[in-house]
């Protein structure tokens, strides 16, 4: 495991000398429903300058995993450094002071040490979770997420007539509008961080935790019409593998059911690839809306002079699936769900190389203990994560053995070149598979028959270490 390195721990001291007026700021801005779809991960095709840029004078995680696949379970295990567990954070309705009661959430350690604390847009799901944390009550705009608002109205009742049995039925999946960004609830949320940083300008001496949560990229794919003009769509296909295994575990694949509500989508067949293709394009515009409001809001830190004071933090809250093994959505156990983006510059770290990136298992409940280690905070003893910055110094450390999450009745283990995950169904097994990154980075081809010894290994460390 990570311990502390002769920098970070000097740092940590440096810190914990400080009065709250000294400690750095920190901005913490989270992306619903983004995978690593950025340009700086590779994914070339992407216009995602921004992010990129923050990658390039901070710290890229490659390998960052959240707990579990979908947003108010993932957003509570994170706020509270606890892992999930088949009775913890299970759905996106979770509640982080309900499901973990006594503990200590991240922004309300940040408000007891002094921190002005600030909640815009989506941070936690359910906007009364640990409200008492923040300085103010959390704010969310007010704005329609469609721009035709006609329009969503006719496909919400073309929906209800050609599929009356649908669960939900809500407006179509993805609309490209001649509207501003300020027009959506993302660019609304955006003016009102800009205007809390103009605040925080004028009383330098307050330190600031400001958590920033941008909606999009996900569904319904919405945004500007700019955005999808970004992106050609005779070069949008669908991935390799677009079709559902048969040959898995029950619960591990599922019908994409949060898509299906949207109008336009069936209720039970496969999405027809024309349409797979412009859901596809959707999300990217959207990747590329949320960037050019990631880009808004550094441009005023920097204009502000806040930048050299200020921890930056962007993750997304876990990771999509845009047809992969034939679905859309996160909420599974496949690589596709559980990894997702992790950037982290903290410019009073003198020794970080600027655009570096580390290869090393980073686990979500890991960023509480890394901003304690990095403002100089005491880390409270409930805390079950590990704090990367020694990473962050240090990109070439080992780093964790294993990075674990799960979702329904599956639990999953990431080591360096594998992934397995086990089902369960009224608590006994029914199953499992297990993928090599190494020459099978997509998960396509199960070989849990084939390495008999090494999946009972690994499900011996996973049951010894998941959440309980």
């Amino acid at each position: 495991m990570i311990k502390h390195s002769g920098i970070v721990l000097a740092l940590i001291f440096m810190f914990a000398s400080l009065s709250a007026a000294d400690r750095p700021n920190v901005l913490f801005i989270a992306i619903d429903d983004l995978r690593p779809q950025l340009a700086c991960y590779g994914k070339t095709m992407m216009h995602t300058p921004n992010i990129d840029a923050l990658a390039s004078r901070g710290v890229l995680f490659e390998r960052a995993y959240c707990m579990v696949p979908t947003c108010g379970a993932s957003r509570a295990s994170l706020f509270t450094s606890i892992r999930p567990a088949p009775q913890r954070f299970v759905t996106h309705l979770a509640w982080a002071e309900k499901d973990a009661p006594g503990m200590l959430p991240l922004h309300t350690h940040f408000k007891n040490n002094g921190y002005t604390t600030i909640s815009l847009g989506k941070i936690l799901h359910q906007i009364k979770d640990h409200a008492d944390g923040w300085s103010g009550p959390a704010w969310r705009s007010k704005k329609s997420g469609y721009q035709n608002v006609e329009a969503m109205r006719e496909a919400i009742a073309e929906n209800k007539r050609n599929w009356p049995n649908k669960n939900k039925h809500r407006g179509p999946a993805f609309e490209a509008s001649d509207s501003n960004d300020a027009d959506h609830p993302d660019g609304d949320c955006i003016n009102q961080a800009i205007q809390h940083l103009e605040g925080f300008a004028r009383s330098p001496d307050q330190p600031f935790f400001l958590a920033v949560g941008l909606l999009k990229p996900h569904l319904p794919f919405n945004a500007p019409q700019k955005y999808f003009d970004l992106y050609d769509f005779d070069k949008i296909d669908v991935p390799d593998n677009y079709a559902l295994p048969t040959d898995l575990p029950p619960r591990a694949v599922h019908n994409s059911g949060e898509l299906r509500a949207y109008a336009g989508i069936h209720p039970s067949k496969p999405v027809d690839r024309q349409t797979a293709r412009k859901l596809i394009h959707g999300y990217y515009a959207c990747v590329s809306f949320a960037d050019a409001n990631v880009g808004k809001l550094l441009r005023s830190l920097d204009r502000l002079q806040l930048a050299d004071n200020t921890i930056i933090v962007l993750w997304g809250d876990h990771g999509w699936q845009l047809g992969e093994h034939g679905m859309w959505n996160k909420h599974s156990c496949f690589e596709t769900s559980m990894h997702a983006p992790l950037i982290v510059a903290a410019p009073q770290q003198k020794e970080v190389q600027p655009g570096t990136r580390t290869a090393a298992l980073t686990e979500f409940i890991d960023i509480y203990p890394s901003l304690c280690d990095l403002t100089g905070l005491p880390i409270p003893d409930h805390v079950q994560g590990t704090s990367f910055a020694p990473l962050m110094t240090d990109p070439s450390r080992p780093g964790k053995p294993f990075a674990i999450g799960r979702f329904g009745t599956g639990d999953t283990i990431r080591t360096d070149q594998l992934r397995y995950s086990e089902y369960t169904d009224k608590n006994k097994f029914v199953g499992s598979m297990l993928y090599d990154h190494t020459s099978d980075p997509s998960e396509n081809h199960d070989i849990r028959s084939l390495r008999p010894k090494v999946s009972e290994q690994l499900a011996e460390t996973l049951n010894e270490h998941k959440g309980k």
